[in-house]
């Protein structure tokens, strides 16, 4: 079950669900996450069974970025989110994104995980897409679990990008 508008906001104003809030962002059943941070990405990565080597990253300042096509960066959100246990949230484009030629690659919010959201942004399309910083990129929809649920604790947890 979606949460709608009234119990996302109950939530933000008894257990601080959602931090930096803006009431402008509240959607119909979900909340539109802010572009805060930019993290350019420099070498390679490795995904094993028992080991992981991840990228180096090198965070950019920016007001706002030219994304050339073909180029991927690591986008991470202004707001800092806090999830109960009985949580899981999604994130979700926003269409202008899809409708400009950039793709958003996002994963599930754990129950129990607190902190800032990373995602992957690229630039399908054939030319050059700007985004500044504040703008709204994503969509979380917050749904309730049912049944036992196992808090998230990560190597992400806080934030981490990677």
């Amino acid at each position: 079950m979606l949460l709608g508008r009234e119990k996302i906001l109950e939530l933000v104003e008894r257990i601080g669900l959602i931090e930096g809030f803006d009431r402008e962002c509240l959607e119909g059943c979900g909340y539109d996450l802010r572009l805060e941070r930019i993290h350019e990405i420099k070498g390679g990565a490795y995904l094993g069974v028992d080991y992981r080597d991840l990228p180096k990253i090198r965070e950019e300042r920016f007001e706002e970025y030219a994304l050339n096509p073909g180029e991927y960066i690591l986008v991470e959100t202004l707001e800092k989110i806090n999830m109960p246990s009985d949580l899981a949230a999604r994130i979700l484009p926003r269409s202008t994104l899809f409708r400009s030629g950039a793709a958003l690659q996002t994963a599930l919010v754990d129950p129990g995980y607190q902190g800032t959201l990373t995602m992957g942004l690229i630039n399908h399309g054939r030319a050059e897409f700007r985004i500044q910083k504040n703008s709204r990129i994503a969509q979380i929809i917050f749904e309730k679990i049912e049944g036992k649920t196992k808090k998230y604790n990560g190597r992400y947890q806080g934030g981490r990008v990677v």
